[in-house]
């Protein structure tokens, strides 16, 4: 994780917003890059850090829904909170399926804004953090061939070496090479550590709906 300010990207056609927008939630402490077209925002790099867009609903070169799926689809690690001069009700329905953090309505309260931004934030920490734990997880187990997978999943389900061998048709040597294997390549020292990290895979990808 980064110790830098939060960061928060205003995504708006009309100007005045931006920098009035920008300028208050800077003063708060925040980072922001605001951008008056929501395409020259969706064409930068995607986000390295946790961070959330406060994005108009109704823009003319693209609403605020749309850009909102994109951000969705390309997984960027953004809460998002809408802004809106009506209350609209359908789009307020849809953006929170699409997992909007929040709504708020122009002229929008300095306080409200900033309060829903720290929270978002929070969230995205959150979350963040355990992607990052998923990713780890994920490229200790990568290495792994298709047999030492078979084994690791069968010694982590309490098989002993004498059952696996039988399982799988090999010899109780040929089991204990292939975990000695799955221990070095997975970095872990204990059984324990394999089998607490093991199950911890299992479920970041029933999370990620991954089988």
């Amino acid at each position: 994780m980064t110790d830098a300010a939060p960061l928060v990207f205003l995504v708006d056609d009309e100007e005045a917003i931006l920098k009035g927008l920008g300028r208050l939630l800077r003063a708060e402490g925040f980072e922001i890059e605001a951008y008056s077209s929501p395409l020259e925002f969706l064409q930068r790099s995607p986000p390295d850090r946790p961070c959330c867009v406060v994005l108009d609903l109704s823009m003319p070169q693209m609403d605020g829904l749309a850009v909102h799926e994109a951000i969705v689809g390309r997984d960027w690690p953004c809460g998002v909170i809408f802004l809106t001069g009506t209350g609209d009700i359908p789009s307020t329905v849809k953006a929170m399926k699409l997992g909007a953090f929040d709504f708020l309505t122009k002229p929008v309260d300095a306080e409200d804004l900033v309060r829903a931004l720290r929270d978002a934030l929070e969230r995205q920490a959150q979350s963040f953090e355990l992607h990052e734990h998923y990713d780890d997880l994920k490229s200790r187990f990568e290495p792994l061939t298709p047999r030492e997978s078979e084994v690791m999943e069968l010694v982590v389900n309490g098989r002993l070496n004498k059952q696996i061998a039988s399982e799988l048709d090999i010899s109780e040597k040929t089991v204990k090479a292939h975990r000695a294997k799955v221990m070095q390549k997975t970095g872990v020292r204990s059984l324990a550590s394999l089998v607490q990290m093991y199950f911890e895979m299992q479920q970041a990808n029933g999370a990620n709906g991954e089988k």
